[in-house]
């Protein structure tokens, strides 16, 4: 198990940069892949970018060049840099664990913290 607290969420202009921070109640080193999530309002939660083990990353196609997803292993902490924002970035962000469990996995999830875009 993991508990997850996100924090850095805020009110920016569009064009500005925040960075989330999603810190782990345990080690991350061993879990299988962390990531940041979003949902807006009446909209369905959305992958956003994916850091598994190896350092693999993945990124949705609409914050591809603006957002950079990276850990800190020895802080136990998953970071979302996100620059450029746009009015349509706005939503709650979720930090995401997903940690196997025998032949499936596991997802844990913070409490998410709110990014609100103005044009």
């Amino acid at each position: 198990q993991v508990h997850l607290v996100e924090s850095g969420g805020g009110l920016v202009q569009a064009g500005g940069s925040l960075r989330l921070s999603c810190a782990a109640s345990r080690s991350i080193f061993s879990i299988s892949a962390m990531g940041w999530y979003r949902q807006a309002p009446g909209k369905q939660r959305e992958l956003v970018a994916i850091l598994a083990s190896g350092s693999v990353t993945n990124y949705a196609d609409f914050v591809k060049g603006r957002f950079t997803i990276s850990r800190d292993n020895a802080k136990n902490t998953v970071y979302l840099q996100m620059n450029s924002l746009k009015p349509e970035d706005t939503a709650v962000y979720y930090c995401n664990a997903r940690i196997a469990v025998g032949v499936g996995f596991a997802d844990y999830w913070g409490q998410g913290t709110q990014v609100t875009v103005s044009s």
